[in-house]
Parts: C-alpha cells; sequence; structure tokens
C-alpha cells in the first residue's frame, strides 16, 4: 500500500493563499474529500499534508485545521509539515510550541517561488538548526539553480533531516538534465537529506508526456539517493495540472516495476513509515 507525504488541500473561506492570485489553474477549492476517494482507490493507506504556503497570520491557523480534518472519522491524515518563517525571529517560538506535538512532523518554507533567497541568511540558517534531534524534519523545495545554496544550508545543519521536494524541481520539459543531475548526486552525497519522488508533472509538456518521458529523472533520483532514502508523493492537486492522483500513482509503479519487492515497499510506504514513525 502507499503513504502518501505531500498533499494539499485548498479552503479559501477558512484560510488566505496569497499566491494563487498568480496561479489560475489552482486558484479554486482543492478539498480533502475529493483527494480521499481517488486516493483510496489507488491504494494510499495514510497521508501527511504539505502546508500550502498560506498567509504567515494563517500558519497556526493552517495547523489547527488540518488536525481538525484528521480528526473526522476515518480520515487518512496522520501529521503535517507546517509552514514557517526561519528568516524571523519568531521560528524559535513557533518551534517550541510544536516540537513535542507528535501531529506536526517537520516544516518547509517555499523558497523556489518567492523573491531573494532567505536561506542564505544568519537567521534562517540558525533557525533551521534549531530543528536538530527534534526528530522534526524540513523539507527543501528549490529548482537546480538554487541547489549550490540548498547544500550550504544542508551542510550548515548536519544533524537536521532534510527532504528534497519533488525531485529537485527539474526542467523535464527542455531536457535540461545539467546541472540538475550533478547537483541531485551532490545533494544525495549528504546523508542527512531525503529524496522525495514527487511533483515532476507540471515540469514536463504536460499535453505529452508518458511515463518514458519520466524515466531519467525518476530514475536518476532514486539512484542517488538509494532505496533506503527516497519516500513518494502525491503532490496532489498540483500533480492535476499534469495528469490526474491515478495516473501519476500509475506511472511511478509502472517505472519501479522491475525493482524488488523490498525497495518498492520502501519508497512507497517503508521508509515514510520509518522517518516520520507513522508505527
Amino acid at each position: 500500500m502507499i503513504i502518501d507525504t505531500h498533499l494539499h488541500v485548498v479552503d479559501q473561506a477558512a484560510l488566505r493563499y496569497p499566491w494563487l492570485a498568480g496561479a489560475p489553474a489552482l486558484n479554486r477549492d482543492f478539498s480533502y474529500d475529493d483527494y480521499a476517494l481517488e486516493a483510496r482507490r489507488c491504494g494510499i493507506t495514510d497521508v501527511l499534508f504539505m502546508e500550502v504556503d498560506v498567509h504567515p497570520d494563517d500558519i497556526e491557523t493552517e495547523i489547527s485545521y488540518v488536525k481538525g480534518k484528521a480528526a473526522e472519522p476515518g480520515n487518512l491524515i496522520r501529521g503535517m509539515f507546517a509552514a514557517c518563517r526561519p528568516e524571523e525571529d519568531g521560528f524559535a517560538a513557533l518551534l517550541e510550541r510544536y516540537r513535542s506535538d507528535g501531529f506536526v512532523k517537520g516544516f518547509r518554507r517555499i523558497l523556489h517561488t518567492i523573491p531573494g533567497d532567505p536561506s542564505a541568511t544568519t537567521t534562517f540558517r540558525e533557525n533551521v538548526k534549531r530543528l536538530s534531534g527534534t526528530g522534526l524534519t524540513f523539507d527543501l523545495c528549490v529548482f537546480p539553480h538554487q541547489h549550490e545554496r540548498a547544500i550550504e544550508l544542508i551542510d550548515y545543519a548536519p544533524d537536521v533531516q532534510f527532504v528534497l521536494d519533488h525531485c529537485g524541481l527539474p526542467d523535464i520539459k527542455a531536457g535540461n538534465q545539467h546541472p540538475w543531475k550533478d547537483t541531485m548526486a551532490a545533494i544525495a552525497r549528504r546523508p542527512n537529506v531525503i529524496g522525495k519522488v514527487s511533483g515532476i508533472l507540471p515540469y514536463t509538456d504536460v499535453d505529452s508526456w508518458t511515463a518514458e518521458t519520466l524515466r531519467p529523472w525518476i530514475e536518476h533520483t532514486i539512484g542517488v539517493f538509494g532505496w533506503d532514502r527516497v519516500v513518494w508523493a502525491s503532490d496532489w492537486p498540483v500533480c492535476t495540472l499534469g495528469g490526474s492522483l491515478s495516473t501519476w500513482v500509475a506511472a511511478t509503479q509502472a517505472l519501479v516495476a522491475g525493482a524488488s519487492a523490498a525497495e518498492k515497499t520502501a519508497l512507497f510506504s517503508g521508509n515514510a513509515r520509518r522517518i516520520w514513525k507513522l508505527g
């Protein structure tokens, strides 16, 4: 069965999402119920919610919102990765409120779509380093031209468990394997990083991609990280920009069909269960 480590829900009546104004294809509600029906049909049994870059004032409201969803009978959500602002002094207080929460499994700060690069500041790096020893992970969502800066952050906090989202966001449509191929290998040489096989459909030619289009990108990601350091995720509803949840599940399962049963279990559920102590 499958553990989805990257689900978004968009509820514009409950939370504010400033970035959606610039993303018309996603600028509507995407409900948990719509996701859950298809997810169960695909064999997804457990889900970790990923923050949706809400308005900074709504960060803790989003945490409460997701906890409420997870408490509903039969819900698949087992925890979440919360939004944060490590470039601000208030991060330390946020961490203290949730470091022993249990439901919050880690944090993410979007970096690939914001102006500048706050991860280069001392405040950002010191705050991320505060995660050392907490068991909480930190997701990195960065384009290939940002990989070197990401490596600097990873090396600054060697005792923090990082997760590299979406195969490092390769430009699949343009076929640009460089510098992505080399920087992915460099990131994977850091033992405190996990690779997330997810989120690449929007970077294909969305009208014509096939499973074979994805093969070199997914195989390289798994190849450099190894089967014990990769996790699977849907990135729903962003994945719908290039297909559907079912399409993404089918494509990834087809591409790893030749792997051993143990390797497939590690990718689709075992590693996530171990890393985030899902039982």
